[in-house]
């Protein structure tokens, strides 16, 4: 086969979102690019633990402290080997033709009652959001779930 027909891989981005979760309810922002309802989240910088990227995507996009929910394997130390928070799942995104996100997504709790500043630039508004709420039909199906579920999850844990 000539090397212009052979099906090139997409590009892929590793990224971290993360269902901030306070009571019974999550936080979405609304994404300004994407014209739609998600939890904060973003690319992981060069060098950077996932982890890390998912309490800065937090901290960045609407000022909130929190902290990670364990989902796995608690982290902490091995002997000498560290162990990092787990995520809870991993998405595999379609962005656009030829480029996807390799999402890797958490759960955290609210540190306090502080409410959101968003950072306009990434998003328009937010919102608090009980399971019901998350029934909505202007939010997409993946953040129905997994937001129903964070929301019993950091309930439990």
């Amino acid at each position: 086969m000539p090397p212009s027909s052979v099906p090139s891989e997409p590009t892929r981005d590793f990224t971290a979102t993360t269902f901030v979760v306070r009571g019974q309810r999550t936080l979405l922002l609304w994404h300004n690019k994407m014209g739609a309802w998600l939890p904060p989240g973003g690319h992981i910088d060069s060098g950077e633990l996932p982890e890390a990227a998912a309490l800065r995507e937090v901290l960045e996009e609407c000022g909130l402290t929190v902290e990670l929910v364990d989902t796995g394997r608690s982290a902490g130390v091995l002997g000498s080997v560290r162990v990092l928070h787990s995520p809870w799942c991993i998405l595999l995104e379609d962005i656009e033709p030829g480029h996807q996100h390799i999402d890797l997504i958490y759960v955290a709790r609210s540190a306090d009652d502080t409410e959101p500043r968003i950072d306009r630039r990434e998003a328009g508004r937010f919102r608090w959001c009980t399971v019901a709420d998350l029934q909505a039909t202007e939010i997409a199906e993946d953040i129905r779930v997994l937001g129903s579920e964070a929301i019993r999850l950091a309930g439990a844990a």
